[in-house]
């Protein structure tokens, strides 16, 4: 357990644009709930600040901050800044939650058991066995979710515009050739691969979409959707995503990613507090309003 000032844990937000989170009033509703005191800050941090990054590096090894999220664009980045990795974020490369020890930094990603969790419980189907995803996106977020899949047995096609960066998350993965394979995103716009057996689950692992750029979907416009499978935008704000609506209008479910942000949330602070996790996902689902609050 860290040593707390008089105002209690200070925990915080790193990443670059801000204003769309809802991880602050997630994480003061789990210190409110399980009696802790503290603070929960948005920390921007553009993308080439360094300074900023080390300050925050500084201020966990000193005591000074008691737990860091981090998200994009610098999942990756800070990579470099730590002292040891979690086996996940070993395996994915990419970082969502900064946790001090005893003067060092552990970096842990939370986000594929997060992803995972929310997935089954939304659509239990997809826990029967290995299946077939495609990933739109290739930063630290879609890189977590690849893990997630391709440790269960699934096959998985990765699209995005940049394919190096594709290939290398494969590769970084040590993903199996026979069931991994990334893709040019103006291939896939063209229309390769064609689906082939379904169901597929179908991921925006993109911030395209998100507030303030509502109308905007990673889905190419002209591209078909498969006939079976199910969408799933890890944006969640707004909760409705022009992705969401593209997939719905094909004869798809769709789910945001507000039920992946409130279980990353949940291990995030878990490891920060060694709070009951019990405690913490009530207090987390209610303020996202994915439960309902009991009665007074």
């Amino acid at each position: 357990m860290p040593t707390l000032s008089s105002t209690g844990y200070r925990f915080g937000l790193i990443g670059y644009p801000l204003e769309h989170s809802r991880s602050p009033q997630l994480h003061q509703a789990a210190l409110r709930a399980c009696g802790l005191p503290g603070q929960y800050e948005l920390l921007p941090i553009p993308p080439d600040e360094v300074k900023g990054l080390a300050r925050v590096i500084h201020a966990l090894r000193t005591g000074k901050r008691h737990g860091i999220n981090v998200t994009i664009p610098h999942k990756t980045r800070v990579l470099a800044w730590v002292d040891e990795l979690d086996p996940a974020a070993g395996a994915i490369r990419a970082v969502n939650t900064l946790v001090p020890r005893g003067g060092r930094v552990l970096g842990a990603n939370t986000d594929a058991p997060g992803f995972w969790e929310d997935l089954v419980r939304a659509w239990p189907v997809w826990a029967d066995g290995p299946a077939r995803g495609l990933i739109l996106g290739a930063g630290g977020a879609a890189r977590a979710v690849a893990y997630a899949l391709l440790s269960r047995g699934w096959e998985v096609v990765v699209v995005a515009r940049r394919y190096a960066a594709a290939q290398q998350l494969l590769t970084d993965l040590s993903a199996p050739p026979e069931r991994a394979r990334a893709l040019d995103w103006q291939a896939f716009a063209r229309g390769e691969p064609a689906f082939g057996p379904e169901p597929w689950l179908i991921v925006n692992a993109t911030p395209v979409g998100m507030w303030p750029h509502t109308n905007a979907s990673p889905w190419p416009q002209h591209r078909a959707w498969p006939t079976r499978g199910a969408a799933y935008d890890l944006v969640y704000n707004p909760r409705v995503t022009q992705f969401m609506r593209q997939a719905r209008a094909a004869g798809l479910p769709a789910r945001d990613g507000l039920g992946m942000l409130v279980e990353q949330a949940v291990r995030a602070f878990v490891l920060w507090t060694n709070a009951n996790p019990t405690c913490v996902r009530k207090a987390m689902a209610q303020t996202a309003g994915l439960i309902t609050a009991p009665n007074p």
